[in-house]
This record gives structure tokens, C-alpha cells and sequence, in this order.
């Protein structure tokens, strides 16, 4: 954007988020400076454009949390819904560059355009390009990509930059055997210890997870039904540490699915919460004998 009046000796602008400011003598501002002059802090115009700055990161992060719905769910997309956000910058930096698939097996390929028309531009796995005209894509989530180690590697050969975590999305293959008898819950990632579970909340939370009671959850829309994958994570009124516990799935308040009910998807980001939790505690030694 351009230089905009702040009183009667300054300007400002945005710069990667935030507000600068240099003299109206067009002077450059100081390099890695971050601090606006005191004497304009105050003025109208550097607060409006500060509250525009705060306006912009909320929507990039709901236009990046919206797409990562729509790749959990491998929900189909139309294309003139993709043509109609393309222009804003914030959607585009969500889209580009993610793997979309289309109706027929070799509709698939990395997001580079969507024109007015929804016709859609993408870079095939073999390197070319391709237009794609299509009434919905659909962009699937990772654990569902055939051959994803190639595309892996083709997104780092055309240096494709994804702003929403897909190719390189931690994944959980379900193992082909998970008859665990009566046991429904998975220990892999159980008993790291918090200091209290006020803090293992608190990590959960910043994770993006949800806490429920004594349960971590996330919830995933895997064909055409909602599976809630929980960790047990202890009640914090009446244990002074707390550890996170086993991994289950259901698809009702209370009930605990089968392993072998739990779809791809669903299995692969339980795993991922269970995991991401482990990771941000600690294993006791007598755990580690």
C-alpha cells in the first residue's frame, strides 16, 4: 500500500504486518526499526491503520483455518468458489500450491491459478502444467495421497511454499493389524507428565486442540460422519501432575469405536494430537527403564 499523512511531518504505511512511519521529506525508515516516533503514536490515523493491520492477520488466519477444514474433511471445493476468493491475498497464500484432486484419476496436481472463469492451473506431478475445468476439486488431506514421499519431493523441486500444512502434515498410516481384543484405547503416546493440568490445557489449547473435562479432543469429518479422537489428560482438582493418557475414537458422547471403525483420516490426526501432547511433556525415568 501507499504512504498515507500522519500530521504534518510524518507518513506511514504497512510493512509485513506492521505500522512504520518516515518523515514527509520521503527519507527512508531507519532499517530493522520497529518503533513508531512517540510524537504520532497517539494520532487517529496510525490507530486506524494498526486496527487494519490486526483486521488483516484475523483474516489470514481464518482464511488458513478454513482451508485446513476443507483438506481434514477432503471436502469438495467448488471452483467458482476458488475463482471468487482467488484475488484476496490471504486466501491465495491458504490455496497456492496445495494438491487437488478432481473427478477423474489424473486430475490432480499443485493449485498455481484460479481464473475468473473457475478454470484452474496446476503443475501435474510429472513437472507440467495443465488446466483443470472442473464443477469441484477437492483437496485431500495427506494420509489419503497416493505416492505423497514423490510429491514431497516434486513440491521441494518447484519450491512450493503451502500455507496450509498438507504435503509436509505429519501422517499415521493405521497399521493393518489393530485388534487390540477389548482394548480400544491406543497407549502409544501415553504417560508424558505436565507439572499441572492446567499446563498441559494450556499446551493443548495453543495446539489448537479443544479441552473437554478430562479429555484433549479434535474432531474430524471423515465420510460423512464426525469422529471425536480423545487423550485422557486426568481430572485437575484432584491430581496434582497430570499425564496424558490413551487415544480413542467415537462417533457418540461416551462411546469408544472399535480401532477398526476409525477411517484413515480420523486415525491419522488422533495420532497427531496424541503425539503432539507427548511432546510437550515428559517421560518419568521409571517409564524409560
Amino acid at each position: 500500500m501507499g504512504w498515507l499523512a500522519a500530521g504534518d511531518d510524518h507518513e506511514i504505511t504497512l510493512a509485513r504486518g506492521r505500522v512504520i512511519a518516515r518523515p514527509v521529506s520521503g527519507a527512508a525508515p531507519a532499517a530493522g526499526s520497529r518503533t513508531l516516533p512517540e510524537e504520532i503514536r497517539d494520532r487517529p490515523e496510525v490507530i486506524e491503520l494498526q486496527r487494519f493491520a490486526e483486521w488483516l492477520e484475523r483474516h489470514a488466519a481464518d482464511c488458513a483455518a478454513r482451508v485446513d477444514t476443507w483438506m481434514v474433511s477432503s471436502l469438495p471445493v467448488p471452483t467458482a468458489l476458488l475463482a471468487q476468493v482467488w484475488p484476496d491475498e490471504a486466501w491465495r497464500a491458504a490455496l497456492r500450491d496445495l494438491v487437488v484432486t478432481g473427478e477423474h484419476p489424473g486430475d490432480i496436481g499443485f493449485l498455481r491459478d484460479a481464473a475468473p472463469s473457475g478454470r484452474l492451473l496446476l503443475v501435474a506431478p510429472d513437472g507440467g502444467t495443465r488446466h483443470l475445468s472442473a464443477p469441484a476439486v477437492t483437496v485431500p488431506h495427506p494420509v489419503l495421497l497416493p505416492g505423497l514421499p514423490a510429491l514431497r519431493a516434486q513440491a521441494t523441486a518447484l519450491g512450493a511454499v503451502q500455507g496450509v500444512e498438507q504435503l509436509h502434515r505429519a501422517v499415521w498410516h493405521k497399521p493393518a493389524a489393530t485388534d487390540h481384543g477389548t482394548t480400544r484405547a491406543v497407549e502409544e503416546f501415553a504417560g508424558a507428565e505436565y507439572s499441572s493440568w492446567f499446563r498441559l490445557a494450556a499446551h493443548a489449547t495453543a495446539l489448537g486442540y479443544k479441552v473437554t473435562g478430562t479429555y484433549v479432543t479434535d474432531r474430524v469429518r471423515e465420510a460423512g460422519r464426525v469422529v471425536t479422537a480423545s487423550v485422557a489428560i486426568g481430572d485437575p482438582y484432584t491430581e496434582e501432575r497430570a499425564r496424558t493418557g490413551g487415544l480413542t475414537w467415537g462417533d457418540r458422547p461416551g462411546t469408544a469405536m472399535a480401532p477398526t471403525d476409525v477411517g484413515p483420516v480420523a486415525w491419522s490426526e488422533g495420532m497427531r494430537m496424541a503425539a503432539a501432547l507427548h511432546a510437550g511433556g515428559r517421560v518419568p525415568a521409571e517409564d524409560t527403564a
